[in-house]
């Protein structure tokens, strides 16, 4: 959502509503700690006004991560997924019973991967514990109130009215009964919050995982934000304050037969990769070279170094420290993803197509790193290629629908062999991805005209024709 659609909802909701759309988002977040093209891939997709961080690498670690904590809590069979969010503030929520919000900024700050998994660990205890509908029951509860209340206020300034009193009394009586629904709606986020924590320990302990990293990460931001919290009314809070928080938490992680329990090497190894190659991508390159300077020659600081060369235009440099890495790991299918994407958004695709094949079969065939083996194929503008990289691009996308650019580029591979029937199709589901409904519509009527009617493509064709855009709200321009 841009900063003019939320002028405009701010503009158009009621103090009271305001009030309780503030105290939804607070309910599923984790703030302080409770609750283009991407730039590590070439996906993005809006959340919130959020780009979504693509990368096959991250997404395969924490999947590893919530797996067998979503088996614990009976929730392995939803399909959860974590997604990322590019923000560097320290963050994590639900918003359905689907997903797991991560900011890039928490996958920062946590040193270790124990430390992430304690997080999801929590998410998951919203999800389970039904949380997200029980807000909504209680945000419906505190509508039905602020609309009592309202209406009591109105009756006190007409009354007041009459009487002769002052306007601001009636305004008093019209503010007081709010305020006495956001405290209300606040503690019992704060509840929830505290029996997230509860079962984050307990899948935590059904895992044989150490709650110990939720507990230091929670304390070391609430550390953090120890100054201005002081100076915080607690009752406005949607998280227990962090010392009564942080001292039930800590008797509870404490007492886990768990509590020393160690992450492997290997996957700590993984977890610095992950945060090295986050700053790769997003940080600017003197803090790269700060983070890790040339005499650090462990690998997580040769991959940060390498993917900052690249992005700052020094290929020759990225080239020989990536070659360097695939030396060191010569299984490991991201080190020749980076260099194909490397060879490709610096204006080499043809050099990037043999990297990105040894990518795709290392990885097999993981659909992010098809889609940008597809891009480097239609690249070259080689029609054979383009032939080959249709079949990658639908593939990929029967897996993984979420890959909005895999449309962009089918249209252009259909476009390369001069079927312009498909090219429409496909740049029509482009732009329903991205939300843009209209064109969406007006490239599908033109498929139809091209296509045979009857057949899967013209049925798709004119499912998109039918789209209707999204009815407005109070929420939206």
């Amino acid at each position: 959502m841009n900063d003019t659609r939320i002028a405009a909802m701010k503009r158009r909701m009621s103090p009271v509503l305001r009030g309780v759309a503030m105290a939804a988002a607070i309910a599923v977040g984790v703030a302080g700690i409770g609750a283009t093209v991407s730039p590590v891939r070439a996906q993005a997709k809006s959340s919130g006004g959020l780009p979504i961080i693509r990368d096959t690498e991250i997404e395969n670690l924490l999947r590893d991560y919530a797996a067998p904590i979503l088996r614990a809590a009976g929730l392995a069979k939803q399909n959860v997924r974590v997604v990322i969010l590019n923000d560097r503030a320290f963050n994590a929520f639900v918003m359905d019973g689907r997903h797991i919000f991560i900011n890039a900024g928490a996958l920062f700050d946590a040193k270790t991967p124990n430390e992430v998994i304690g997080v999801l660990a929590h998410e998951t205890g919203h999800l389970a514990g039904g949380h997200l509908q029980r807000l909504r029951e209680e945000l419906s509860r505190a509508q039905t109130a602020s609309i009592a209340a309202l209406l009591l206020g109105v009756g006190a300034a007409v009354a007041g009215a009459r009487s002769g009193a002052a306007g601001d009394i009636a305004g008093a009586a019209i503010m007081g009964p709010q305020s006495v629904i956001q405290h209300s709606l606040l503690a019992y986020v704060r509840t929830q919050e505290d029996q997230a924590d509860h079962a984050g320990v307990k899948f935590l302990n059904a895992t044989h995982q150490s709650p110990r990293g939720m507990l230091e990460l929670f304390k070391r931001l609430a550390d953090e934000s120890l100054y201005q919290s002081r100076y915080v009314d607690p009752y406005l809070q949607s998280h227990p304050m962090p010392a009564e928080r942080l001292a039930t938490l800590a008797q509870i992680a404490k007492a886990s037969p768990y509590w020393n329990q160690k992450d492997s090497p290997e996957l700590q190894l993984r977890h610095d990769m992950m945060r090295a190659k986050l700053s790769g991508f997003l940080e600017r390159p003197e803090t790269v070279a700060w983070r890790f300077p040339a005499s650090d020659h462990g690998l997580p600081a040769r991959y940060a170094r390498a993917i900052s060369a690249y992005r700052h235009s020094d290929l020759r440099g990225a080239i020989v420290q990536i070659d360097g890495l695939i030396q060191a790991q010569p299984g490991n299918p991201y080190f020749y993803e980076l260099k194909g994407q490397a060879l490709l958004e610096s204006g080499k695709p043809t050099e990037a197509v043999t990297p990105l094949r040894h990518a795709a079969q290392l990885s097999h065939n993981a659909p992010l790193i098809d889609t940008l083996l597809a891009q480097a194929m239609v690249a070259t503008n080689n029609t054979a290629l383009a032939g080959e990289a249709v079949p990658l691009l639908k593939s990929a996308l029967q897996r993984d629908s979420d890959i909005s650019d895999a449309y962009v580029q089918l249209a252009m591979a259909y476009g390369r062999k001069g079927d312009l029937a498909e090219a429409d199709l496909a740049s029509a589901q482009a732009a329903f991805s991205r939300g843009d409904v209209m064109t969406a519509r007006q490239l599908a009527a033109r498929a139809k005209t091209r296509l045979r009617v009857g057949s899967p493509a013209w049925v798709r064709a004119d499912d998109i024709t039918n789209l209707q855009p999204p009815k407005q709200s109070i929420f939206h321009n």
